[in-house]
Parts: C-alpha cells; structure tokens; sequence
C-alpha cells in the first residue's frame, strides 16, 4: 500500500471544443467513469436546475447527478454543455409545460384565430 495522499487525486479531466457551437466545454468523469461534457465556469445555485441536470462535484473530481429535494439553498451544481450551447435545440425540461403552451396555442387560435385592428383592441382613453 502507498502512503496516504493530503489532498485527493484528481482524475485527468480536460476541456474540449464543442462540435456544435465550437466553445469550449469541460470534459469531467462521472461516478460511474463515463464521461459527461459540462459547460465551464458555470455554478448556479442548485435549486434553480431541475434535480435531474444538476451534476454536483466530487472530491475527487468525478460528477454525479444530484436529485435531492429541494437541495440545500447554498449548494451549487453544474450544467451539461447541451443545455447552454446556442447551436442545439434545448431539451423538453417539463414535459407537462410544453405540452400546456402547445395546447393554449392551439385554444388561442381556435377561440381567435385573427386578431381584431389595433382601432379595436384599445379603448379611446380620450
């Protein structure tokens, strides 16, 4: 046995360039040393992400998701580069909402599908 390290060994992570948008973006070891691609100098407050895209940081520098909630109000979590690249489409994460807004479009049209002139939305406030 080796003798016993002051500070964790961190495992060799690295930052790449992103083939979609070509910034760069952190490649950082899960717990299960798979890989996941994270967006860089980013650590928002971990209950503004929803549980399961917030990745937490590891002492030995691995990530896991962290689906605990509501989190602690001072923890601070990552992102996966996905969800912050201009050049992909942003994942369904609430999958009830979406599907709220594409029926109230469809109501809306349904209900009014032209709207009135502009002389006739407004009151004359005279």
């Amino acid at each position: 046995m080796g003798a016993l390290e002051e500070t964790p060994r961190r495992l060799g992570n690295g930052q790449s360039r992103c083939p979609y948008c070509g910034l760069p973006q952190d490649r950082v070891a899960t717990l299960e040393y798979d890989w996941v691609m994270l967006e860089p100098d980013m650590a928002p407050l971990a209950h503004t992400v929803p549980a399961e895209h917030r990745w937490i940081e590891l002492s030995d520098g691995r990530v896991t998701v962290y689906g605990v909630c509501p989190p602690e109000q001072s923890q601070r979590c990552r992102i996966e580069h996905r969800l912050a690249c201009p050049a992909q489409p942003l994942p369904d994460l609430w999958p009830w909402l979406t599907a709220l807004r594409g029926e109230n479009a469809r109501q809306a049209e349904r209900d009014d599908p032209e709207p009135p002139p502009l002389s006739e939305q407004w009151p004359d406030a005279g």
